[in-house]
């Protein structure tokens, strides 16, 4: 037996996969079945491209309590 080659995707693949199955209606296992991709994959892509970089955590302030 052989053993198959694991495929390789491009990152803009990757983005482009995370946001369609994150802004679709369809579910992830449908956009996965859609993009010819295994469902897992699509999930480990969504975890490391949807975390929240530093730049998009909200800074705590206390300017709530001085706004009238």
């Amino acid at each position: 037996m052989s053993q198959e080659k694991p495929k390789t995707y491009t990152a803009e693949f990757r983005e482009s996969a995370v946001k369609l199955a994150n802004e679709s209606d369809q579910s992830i296992a449908q956009t996965a079945k859609d993009l010819g991709i295994n469902i897992n994959t699509l999930h480990t892509w969504i975890s490391k491209y949807s975390r929240p970089t530093d730049q998009d955590k909200a800074i705590r302030t206390d300017q709530h309590l001085y706004d009238d």
